[in-house]
């Protein structure tokens, strides 16, 4: 349903800020009380701004926003789990009528905060929350995951390959489910008999972490694999994952695939050499479309879900690992892509959004 807010971008173009706590001089409210126009405020989790992740994905897609609608940005930086609904209010005590959250560990401040402020319109990434001012920003990334197993199978030397996660929540394990039946399907097409190690399917269980910014954890985690002979591992653990590209960098053919962002533009570049591919979910592309949904006033609470058909989610490039890729494997992931964008081939999981 649309959601009455004041915000429109006519004003001008204001350079973007970030802020540890508070927001700085909060604009002027209206006089009927609703939001003053012409800028968002977006609250980071606990993993930061830099987090090469979703964080740093939403603002860079609320910086292309800036540029494209004339809105002033700026960023209230989390560091810690009591930051968070402190940092919410001071998102919506700034006056703007766009409050982007990122992350499940918002998910309570800003039902809250939403339901106390109908005149607001939020927008949570990567967590399903109802209200309706709250638009859910969600990527199927089972989808492009998929590919990335099939990609893994099939680039595989040692027939074993592993993923792990952060922790065992929905927006992980789907990358987690595509990843594993990637694998299998890659095994029904060639009679192969490629192992994924670290997550059963069946059972919603496997390897985690604990949390997404010990990056020892990751390595560790990592190694353990490795020595089980896998040579190509999904991350899916935010900043635990560099571990994993650690790891890999001390282990001669392995390579590891990023998630979220594309790590070969991202991570250090000590890492490129190798990063396979990464499972992308374009969060710039969805702050652009809702941040000109609200200008036009046709902001709704109808949940924003990335796919491979709307250009949501993806596989990054090879970059220097292209020649481990054959064209026969790069024309099957093409034929595998069409079809699911077709619905020919569904991937499915209890997460999916």
């Amino acid at each position: 349903m649309p959601v009455r807010s004041s915000l429109w971008f006519g004003a001008a173009l204001v350079a973007a800020s970030v802020a540890l706590s508070g927001c700085g001089q909060a604009p002027e409210p209206g006089d009927d009380g609703a939001a003053a126009d012409g800028c968002v405020r977006m609250v980071t989790n606990s993993g930061g701004l830099e987090d090469r992740s979703f964080n740093q994905s939403s603002w860079e897609g609320l910086q292309q926003a800036e540029d494209e609608y004339r809105v002033d940005a700026e960023a209230l930086v989390s560091t810690s789990e009591t930051d968070l609904a402190p940092n919410v209010q001071q998102a919506v005590d700034s006056g703007c009528g766009l409050v982007v959250t990122v992350g499940y560990e918002l998910a309570d401040a800003t039902v809250d905060q939403a339901g106390r402020n109908p005149d607001i319109a939020f927008a949570i990434v990567d967590e399903t929350v109802e209200g309706e001012n709250i638009k859910p920003v969600v990527f199927d990334t089972a989808q492009a995951s998929y590919l990335a197993g099939y990609l893994a199978a099939g680039v595989s030397k040692s027939g074993v390959v592993a993923t792990f996660g952060g922790g065992n929540q929905p927006p992980v394990t789907l990358f987690m489910d595509g990843f594993v039946d990637g694998v299998a399907r890659y095994n029904e097409v060639h009679g192969t008999d490629v192992r994924a190690l670290g997550w059963n399917k069946a059972t919603q269980d496997g390897s985690f972490t604990g949390d997404f910014e010990d990056i020892n954890k990751g390595k560790v985690l990592t190694e353990g694999f490795i020595d089980q002979g896998a040579d190509v591992i999904l991350p899916v653990a935010g900043q635990v994952g560099e571990g994993a590209a650690a790891a890999a960098v001390e282990r001669d053919g392995v390579s590891v695939i990023w998630v979220d962002s594309d790590g070969y533009e991202t991570l250090p570049a000590e890492f490129r050499p190798v990063l396979l591919t990464s499972v992308l979910k374009n969060t710039q592309q969805a702050m652009v479309e809702i941040v000109g949904d609200v200008q036009s006033d046709a902001f709704t609470n109808e949940s924003y879900v990335g796919t491979l058909e709307n250009g949501g989610v993806d596989l990054a490039p090879f970059h220097d690992l292209e020649s481990l890729v054959p064209p026969e494997l790069q024309g099957e992931l093409e034929g595998i892509r069409q079809a699911i964008i077709a619905g020919e081939l569904v991937v499915e999981s209890p997460s999916t959004p």
